[in-house]
């Protein structure tokens, strides 16, 4: 989950701030998204899977096989260069959630695409690229979508502390004339992408 209920007990959350958003009295079990220590790794984040991606077709099928492993309160963070195949992936991921073929465009100027599907849960698909600061994604209904959605999102190093923990990381790299892909995270990641491939 994205965010912290109540008050925030520093020596049970190391590298958290005090809460973004509280105003007035805070309510029980009211979320609130804090910011951290700024990680590019999640929390007992371990590497999970590897995959070698020969074109654009693998990199749909990796996508296409993470989304039934996917539900509500999900962050994925993709890494990688310009490239890389960040949005090929999260096309796959989409268009298997759909069922179909839907038009997926890059984020890169709208910052995020949502989008509504009959048997899961709502995505949202973020590229955070042109955030000059990490408040800016607040404007965006961010931590809505980590409440209650999928949320996919490009370019995650632009969120700074208040990029979510418990995430799956998938970094994406140049390899030859392919690309590879690495997924990592903690907490029950591992068991819900035991078994996973294209």
């Amino acid at each position: 989950m994205a965010g912290c209920c109540g008050q925030i007990n520093p020596r049970q959350n190391p590298g958290m701030s005090c809460c973004l958003r509280q105003a007035g009295s805070v309510q029980p079990g009211t979320m609130f998204l804090c910011r951290r220590a700024a990680s590019r790794v999640s929390d007992d984040s371990a590497t999970i899977a590897e995959f070698a991606l020969a074109g654009e077709a693998a990199t749909l099928a990796l996508g296409a096989a993470l989304a039934p492993r996917l539900k509500a309160g999900d962050v994925v963070a993709l890494w990688g260069d310009l490239g890389t195949g960040k949005t090929a992936l999260s096309r796959g991921l989409i268009q298997a959630l759909a069922g179909d073929p839907v038009e997926v465009p890059s984020p890169t100027f709208t910052l995020v695409q949502t989008y509504d599907f009959p048997d899961s849960p709502s995505l949202w698909h973020f590229d955070l690229y042109r955030l000059e600061d990490p408040e800016e994604a607040f404007e965006l209904g961010i931590e809505d979508a980590f409440a209650d959605c999928i949320s996919l999102i490009e370019w995650p190093d632009r969120l700074g502390g208040y990029l979510p923990p418990r995430r799956l990381d998938v970094t994406l790299a140049y390899a030859g004339e392919g690309r590879t892909a690495r997924l990592a995270g903690g907490g029950d990641w591992p068991a819900r992408l035991k078994g996973l491939s294209l």
